[in-house]
């Protein structure tokens, strides 16, 4: 491909301390009074005496030093030496001179950053020079109710969801306690409902809530459905649905779905389990 244009500038380019010639071959480099190792003659422009000198023929490098191939004398001046940087190598740029269009043109890969964190195709570097992971950590579940059972009249009790349906993170505890524990800290969206039914019509009231740490931390969010008129109408089954917001700190923090009815009469209230569902997953 050809270049149209002028050609852009790239280097490293380093003017060598003053040298103090005497009667020898081989004198010391140095930038800033460090030494200097170029990487070989034809990095370095040598003017001696006002004269330029032919690389590996008037001089050789060694190191941090440069070896002439006829001694000098103190009347000798090194002019000045001047390094053309290293093959392919733009030294190290300073601080704050890389702009970000230079590294997504690609003038400069990501590879030669130096930050912290996985840098791979999900990454992508932060203004802290930390590589982090693209949008969230997915983590979610559903599970929904199974067979019937059956609530106390006007008696808060846990809802069974004892089927799961999605569990990315085996975060969802559906044998034993029917809770979902994040394992990431964040903040998550909650969703559950509950089918209560009585056959003799008589149910007057059914509500649904969920619950973080429990009935004595704190409610998510909560939902009901209430006859209007106990007398004249009659009511065969409720569905309420409530859904919310709430933070889990990824270790200790549960969330749970506490439900209660009532009715006219008299018994145990009847819970369409199969019909019932609830779910989670994180958000931010």
């Amino acid at each position: 491909m050809a270049y149209i244009g002028k050609q852009p500038t790239v280097g490293n380019f380093v003017k060598l301390d003053a040298i103090t010639t005497s009667a020898t071959t081989t004198f010391n480099l140095t930038n800033g009074g460090v030494a200097y190792s170029p990487q070989s003659p034809n990095h370095c422009i040598v003017s001696l005496n006002g004269v330029i000198q032919s690389p590996t023929s008037a001089y050789t490098i060694s190191g941090s030093t440069i070896v002439f191939s006829d001694a000098l004398t103190s009347s000798d001046t090194i002019d000045f030496i001047l390094v053309l940087g290293d093959v392919l190598n733009i030294g190290t740029p300073s601080d704050s001179t890389v702009t970000a269009a230079k590294i997504v043109d690609g003038t400069i890969g990501l590879g030669k950053l130096s930050a912290t964190g996985t840098k791979d195709s999900t990454t992508f570097l932060r203004g802290d020079n930390t590589f982090a992971s693209a949008g969230i950590t997915p983590l979610y579940f559903s599970a929904k109710g199974t067979g019937t059972y059956t609530l106390a009249h006007n008696t808060l009790t846990k809802v069974q969801y004892g089927t799961e349906l999605f569990d990315s993170n085996s975060c969802y505890d559906n044998a034993t306690n029917y809770r979902f524990t994040p394992t990431t800290a964040g903040y998550y969206h909650l969703g559950a409902s509950i089918l209560c039914y009585k056959s003799t019509n008589d149910l007057t009231y059914t509500q649904i809530g969920i619950y973080k740490n429990g009935t004595g931390g704190t409610k998510i969010c909560e939902a009901g459905l209430q006859r209007y008129d106990n007398s004249s109408a009659f009511i065969y089954a409720m569905q309420p649905f409530t859904s919310g917001f709430g933070y889990a700190n990824g270790t200790t923090d549960y969330f749970e779905v506490f439900a209660q009815a009532q009715q006219v009469g008299s018994g145990s209230i009847s819970v369409d389990a199969g019909n019932t569902f609830s779910f989670g997953y994180r958000v931010a």
